[in-house]
């Protein structure tokens, strides 16, 4: 049975203290965990299989320090990570199965739409002007277009139930449609 090495941080550095951003990963996304465990509850289980982990992070609510359920190991070979997720990989624990597979590289935060809406737009409230929050005429969207209702042509109604309508020219306006 070997010793466990585990570390801080995952991070690799080379000699020259510049970060390696190109080293081969291999990172295990072990998820579907329930809240109470933590990383020395993985570290036993790899340890009682006979695996082999460099470090171990459960990730946590920043706010809370609740665990969000899922967990990054990072193994020292692919060999390695490979058995982490055999053993792993929809294995029983309470009444839920695990999921182990190989972690996926974090999406850059500069990557994306702005303001993180997914057309591209930024939220506008009420009153902001024209083409504020929206795309630009003719500009591709990445969401098919919005259905209407046929029997109102596009025009929502308003309704109040409690107090009828608003004004005189709603008054008007609920006649015609």
């Amino acid at each position: 049975m070997g010793l466990l090495s585990w570390k801080t941080s995952s991070k690799q550095t080379p000699t020259n203290g510049v970060e390696d951003n190109h080293r081969m990963s291999f990172t295990v996304f072990l998820g579907n965990l329930p809240a109470w465990v933590t990383a020395d509850d993985i570290k036993g289980w790899l340890t009682a299989e006979n695996l082999v982990a460099d470090a171990i992070k459960v990730i946590r609510n920043p706010e809370t320090q609740e665990s969000k359920g899922f967990a990054f190991i990072d193994a020292p070979n692919t060999d390695e990570m490979n058995a982490i997720i055999r053993r792993f990989d929809r294995a029983p624990l309470e009444d839920r199965l695990l999921r182990a597979n190989p972690a996926q590289p974090p999406k850059p935060k500069s990557q994306g739409p702005p303001g993180g809406r997914p057309n591209g737009g930024s939220f506008a409230g009420p009153g902001a002007g024209p083409g504020v929050g929206s795309q630009a005429q003719g500009a591709p969207s990445d969401r098919p277009p919005r259905r209407t209702n046929k029997r109102t042509n596009g025009i929502k109604r308003a309704t109040n139930s409690t107090s009828g309508p608003a004004s005189a020219f709603a008054e008007e306006l609920s006649k015609v449609l």
